[in-house]
Parts: structure tokens; sequence; C-alpha cells
């Protein structure tokens, strides 16, 4: 298991857990973030900074530490 936050650009990986509390975790799935969805690494800001992901046909911006609370199977 992996971190969103550890993956490179272009890698496709598979949601396999969201550990966040509450709030978090609505407002991702809200966004589409679901166990189960496959996603992929479109861009990185430099330093440390937000990450562009695409979830089928959306893209959503996450902060990093969002990324390391979503845990991802590479597929």
């Amino acid at each position: 298991m992996r971190f969103l936050s550890q993956l490179q650009i272009g890698q496709r990986a598979v949601i396999a857990a969201i550990e966040a509390e509450e709030s978090l975790f609505h407002r991702l799935s809200a966004l589409g973030f679901r166990v189960g969805k496959p996603l992929s690494i479109i861009r990185r800001a430099n330093f440390n900074g937000p990450l562009h992901v695409r979830l089928g046909t959306t893209d959503v911006i996450l902060r990093g530490t969002e990324a390391a609370r979503i845990q991802v199977s590479i597929s």
C-alpha cells in the first residue's frame, strides 16, 4: 500500500482506503474519491505543492496533506 502523495506523474492507481476525519472524508467523497475508484496523477506543483489528480473525467487539485490520507494500490 502507498499513499496518493507518494505517486509520480502519470502513475495510475486505485483508491484502497481513505483515512481522514469525518469532515474531510465527506468533502473527498463529494469530489469523487471513493474506495475502488481509479485515478492518475497529472501534475505536481513545486516545493511539495498541490497535486493535480484525475478521477475518470474529473480533475481535482489536492493539498499534499489531504493526498497523504488516501491509500492507493498501484494498477
